[in-house]
C-alpha cells in the first residue's frame, strides 16, 4: 500500500504536475498540443485518485472456516475489523440414570486464525497412510462401530493418533466441565449447574468474549438440557445481538470433531483416575502413565486459562 501511494505521488510530481518554469519559452505552434496534454493529464489524475481512494476504502477479508467455506467479512477503512469467535460444544454422557459421568466441552476458535492448511495437511496424512477420510467420532472409533466397523484395530489407532496431531496444531482453546451423575438427584439440578458453569466461564473471560463482534455457537442440539443451559448462560452474559446460533453435525466441521475428541480425552482422564479405564482405553491409550504423558498432557496445552 505504501509503495502504491509513493508511485502515485512520484507520478504526480514528475508527469502530472509539471509547471512552466521562469524563463521557459514554448513556441506558438506547440501551445495547442501543450493545452491538450494538460487536459488529458487532469482527466488521468482524477481517474487515478478515484481508483486509489476506492482501493483504500473497501477490503474483503475471508476468515478461515472450521473445515469448510466461510462468507467474507467486509470492513471499511477507518473502522475496526469485524471479529468473530466460533464456539463449538460437545457432551459425553446422556440423561439416563445409568450414566455415571457427564462432560460438557467448549472449543473456542478465533476465525481470523486460519486452519485450512492444517486440515489439508491432516487429510493428506490420511491419504498417504491409506486411511479413510471420515468424520472423526471417538466412541465409534474406540469400539469399532458405524463408519469404523470394517476397520481393524491398527487402522483405528492410526486414525486416533493422526487426529491428535491435528488437534495439537490447531489454534484453539477449550474448557471441559465434569459432572458426576450421583451428585445430582434430577435432570433439573444438573441443568442448573451446567448453566452456572457456562455463565461463570464467560464471566471470567468477559473482556475476551466482548472483544468479538459475533460469537457463533455451534451445537447439534443433541440433548435438550445442554441446549437450555447454553441458551440461558450465553444470553445472560452476552448481548443477544452478538450471538449467532448455528446447527452443525459431525460431518460438517472439523472443530466440532475436535470438541468430541477433547471430551473423550477428559472422560478418559476421569476413568483412569477412578481405575475404570478398562481394556478399550488400554488398547488405545496404554496404561495410566502413558495416557497422562502422551494424550492428556498434550490436550491440556490447549486448555482455556484463567
Amino acid at each position: 500500500m505504501g509503495n502504491m501511494k509513493k508511485d502515485y505521488l512520484i507520478y504526480q510530481l514528475n508527469f502530472c504536475d509539471v509547471r512552466t518554469r521562469s524563463g521557459s519559452n514554448i513556441s506558438e505552434e506547440h501551445r495547442p498540443l501543450r493545452a491538450h496534454e494538460k487536459r488529458s493529464q487532469k482527466v488521468l489524475v482524477r481517474i487515478l485518485k478515484a481508483w486509489y481512494k476506492l482501493f483504500l476504502v473497501v477490503h474483503i477479508a475471508l476468515p478461515p472456516s472450521a473445515g469448510g467455506l466461510s462468507p467474507g467479512n467486509f470492513y471499511i477503512r477507518g473502522t475496526k475489523t469485524m471479529r468473530e469467535l466460533s464456539l463449538f460444544v460437545d457432551e459425553s454422557g446422556d440423561k439416563s440414570i445409568a450414566t455415571r459421568y457427564y462432560l460438557l466441552t467448549f472449543v473456542l476458535h478465533e476465525q481470523s486464525d486460519r486452519i485450512t492448511s492444517k486440515i489439508q495437511a491432516y487429510e493428506q496424512t490420511l491419504a498417504a497412510a491409506d486411511l479413510p477420510n471420515i468424520p472423526f467420532h471417538s466412541e465409534p472409533l474406540l469400539n469399532g462401530h458405524d463408519d469404523y466397523e470394517n476397520l481393524g484395530l491398527t487402522q483405528r489407532k492410526k486414525l486416533l493418533v493422526s487426529f491428535n496431531v491435528l488437534v495439537q496444531r490447531l489454534p484453539i482453546q477449550y474448557k471441559t466441565f465434569l459432572y458426576k451423575r450421583s451428585e445430582f438427584p434430577n435432570i433439573e439440578k444438573l441443568a442448573a449447574r451446567m448453566r452456572r458453569d457456562a455463565s461463570e466461564m464467560i464471566a471470567d473471560h468477559l473482556a475476551y468474549f466482548q472483544g468479538f463482534d459475533h460469537v457463533k455457537l455451534y451445537y447439534d442440539n443433541g440433548q435438550a438440557i445442554v441446549k437450555k443451559a447454553l441458551d440461558e448462560a450465553i444470553y445472560s452474559t452476552l448481548s443477544k445481538e452478538a450471538v449467532v446460533k448455528k446447527r452443525t453435525t459431525m460431518t460438517e466441521y472439523r472443530l466440532a470433531q475436535v470438541a468430541d475428541y477433547l471430551c473423550t480425552i477428559e472422560l478418559a482422564a476421569v476413568k483412569y483416575a477412578a481405575k475404570e479405564n478398562g481394556a478399550t482405553y488400554d488398547k488405545f491409550f496404554g496404561g495410566v502413565g502413558s495416557f497422562k504423558k502422551n494424550w492428556l498432557k498434550q490436550a491440556r496445552r490447549k486448555m482455556l486459562r484463567s
